[in-house]
């Protein structure tokens, strides 16, 4: 539902739950949720059903324990249930019923363009991915997304088409099931209850846009309705889509907020990634991560200690821009190229700032790991939460498809 402000102010994101998380996922997910879940009402969610979409077999043994490893290292970190509502996907039915109903109005030719569709075959092709949660996964997404009127979605450049759809979607949805009957008089109504100079300037602005295609007058016109407190939230959607030339505004269509990829490879260099085997978790054994580190592959130029080497070849180098400060990037980059120090001595303090940053997560999950009641209570309040602003969604989508039998 649009609030009054005429904007929404939330983001939703979700992971699939694989266990344990490494520094990849920190580096290019978590610390993004970090920062967001000061500037906007965040929804965070365990994606477990997601998780089968590719993975059926394997992880329906392991994802019971996956969930509460992964939320764990949220909190850890520094997810904050205070801030944030965290959730279990299928703990919140009203994603499976959404995404049944949105199933069947999206065009099959949509889900089979997706980019991922054929990417995830071809790098999976040891999978058998011919099913239909498979093809369909995109609008389960849709359904995640849309279930909570999010503005924005924290996402790579990637999964930009996947907000795209989305969008069509919810745009298609709105085509098709927001010209409720007599919907323009219902519109027209309300815009007399703006009073005589707000119903002027509301048509002004409306023709402005509808004609011209002038988006500050649209901009205008919705903070004229913002401003009004004479109408309900129901003729306020419908008056937001009446400007655009549709119905009311059922679901929201969201934005895709761009967020930096990690800068941090696997320890060979490589993406980190589990099934590349070179990732090293945020609740490591610290001998494990001192071992792995010195072990990491090196510019291969340096063969002999006084061999000069190029930092930009190795993956070190790329640790050290996201660990250490200036001055240890500048020692390290002057050593490295003249020779004075080894590639025993760069890593170094990369291990130590390592084993620091692990010691303090370490020391953060150790209570929930203690008392595993306080990891479900935290969820158990988030699931609460989120299913009493999806149960609001779905009446409203169950009312405008006249699904609601009363």
């Amino acid at each position: 539902m649009i609030s009054k402000s005429g904007q929404s102010n939330r983001v939703v994101s979700g992971m699939r739950p694989t266990g344990r998380l490494h520094l990849g996922h920190y580096h290019g997910v978590l610390k993004n949720w970090l920062q967001l879940q000061h500037e906007y009402d965040c929804y965070f969610f365990v994606a477990d059903w997601h998780a089968l979409t590719t993975h059926y077999e394997e992880d329906s043994e392991t994802i019971n324990d996956n969930v509460w490893e992964m939320v764990i290292d949220w909190l850890a970190v520094g997810v904050d249930p205070s801030r944030a509502t965290l959730f279990i996907q299928s703990r919140v039915p009203e994603h499976a019923e959404l995404n049944l109903l949105l199933s069947m109005i999206t065009p099959l030719g949509w889900l089979e363009r997706v980019p991922s569709y054929k990417d995830q075959q071809a790098k999976l092709s040891e999978r058998d991915l011919s099913t239909h949660g498979f093809l369909g996964y995109p609008v389960l997404q849709a359904a995640d997304i849309l279930l909570y009127h999010a503005a924005q979605v924290p996402v790579g450049e990637d999964q930009v088409p996947h907000i795209e759809l989305t969008r069509e979607i919810a745009r298609r949805y709105n085509y098709l099931y927001g010209r409720e009957a007599g919907f323009e008089e219902k519109a027209e109504e309300a815009i007399r209850k703006l009073g005589k100079r707000g119903a002027k300037l509301y048509r002004n602005l409306k023709n402005a846009y509808t004609e011209r295609g002038d988006h500050e007058a649209l901009e205008k016109a919705q903070a004229l309705l913002a401003s009004n407190q004479n109408i309900t939230n129901a003729e306020l959607e419908r008056l937001y889509g009446y400007l655009e030339g549709g119905g009311r505004t059922i679901l929201t269509e969201p934005e895709a907020l761009l967020t930096e990829t990690s800068k941090l490879p696997g320890l060979d260099g490589e993406k980190m990634s589990k099934s590349y085997r070179n990732t090293i978790a945020l609740r490591d054994d610290p001998e494990r991560v001192e071992k792995e580190v010195r072990a990491m592959p090196t510019d291969p130029a340096r063969v002999r200690r006084n061999d000069p080497g190029d930092p930009n070849k190795c993956p070190v180098w790329q640790f050290h821009h996201v660990y250490s400060n200036q001055s240890t990037r500048d020692w390290v980059n002057e050593g490295c190229r003249s020779a004075s120090i080894g590639c025993v001595d760069c890593k170094q303090p990369l291990i130590e700032a390592l084993l620091k940053e692990q010691a303090e997560i370490a020391e953060r999950a150790q209570p929930y790991i203690d008392d595993p009641t306080l990891v479900r209570n935290i969820i158990a309040d988030g699931c609460e939460k989120a299913r009493e602003t999806a149960d609001e969604t779905m009446e409203q989508v169950r009312s405008t498809m006249n699904l609601d039998y009363y």
